[in-house]
């Protein structure tokens, strides 16, 4: 959840998280029991990472008190259930549209997603870069062929796909319409694959 931060910034986004309308440097020090100067420097840490941001002042008699605020960032370091959410709701559109119903509905979001992506066909190399930017740790494979292959070592939507495998379709069409191609799913984590491995295939139209 906190993965690369100390205890102190921990316990400081913790106590930010129940004060949504802020705290100052002295609350925050008081609380932690640690210096002002010490929340001075990991305020200044996150802040940077964009976790935190200055919200308003408070009136104290003398000089206001800058006051700090959780980010929606620093907010989503918190426990989610969106794989839950998205589990109850493709659940809920298979019973309603059935099982290809479903599956033409996550087709649909795919193209829908390539589309706002972009407007012709790109390269197997801009393709990975859309998918790492997504989460995926993907490459691009040449085989002894000189074919080049599509590798990701990891997928966004593994537990999701583990309980629906339809989950895949959008994939396939994520990739197939940034390509403007047909793809072959040659490897599949879900199926026992040590990685997915996606290969464009011109459609007979592109043939010369």
């Amino acid at each position: 959840m906190f993965q690369g931060l100390g205890r102190t910034q921990q316990d400081l986004l913790s106590a930010l998280l129940y004060q949504p309308s802020g705290m100052s440097i002295e609350a925050l020090a008081q609380q932690l029991a640690v210096t002002r100067t010490a929340v001075r420097q990991h305020l200044a840490a996150l802040e940077r990472d964009g976790l935190i941001h200055r919200g308003g002042t408070r009136p104290t008699g003398r000089r206001p008190e800058q006051l700090y605020v959780l980010s929606t960032a620093g907010q989503e370091l918190f426990p989610r259930q969106y794989r839950l959410l998205a589990s109850l709701l493709i659940g809920e559109v298979a019973q309603v549209l059935g099982r290809e119903g479903l599956i033409a509905v996550l087709r649909s979001l795919g193209k829908r997603l390539a589309s706002n992506l972009e407007q012709q066909a790109v390269s197997e190399e801009r393709i990975v870069g859309h998918m790492n930017q997504a989460g995926y740790e993907a490459e691009v494979f040449f085989r002894s062929a000189g074919e080049p292959e599509i590798v990701a070592h990891n997928c966004v939507f593994h537990q999701l796909a583990n309980a629906h495998p339809e989950v895949c379709e959008l994939d396939l069409a994520l990739i197939g319409t940034l390509g403007q191609a047909e793809v072959e799913h040659l490897e599949c984590m879900l199926r026992g694959g040590q990685v997915c491995r996606f290969r464009l295939r011109s459609t007979p139209d592109d043939e010369p």
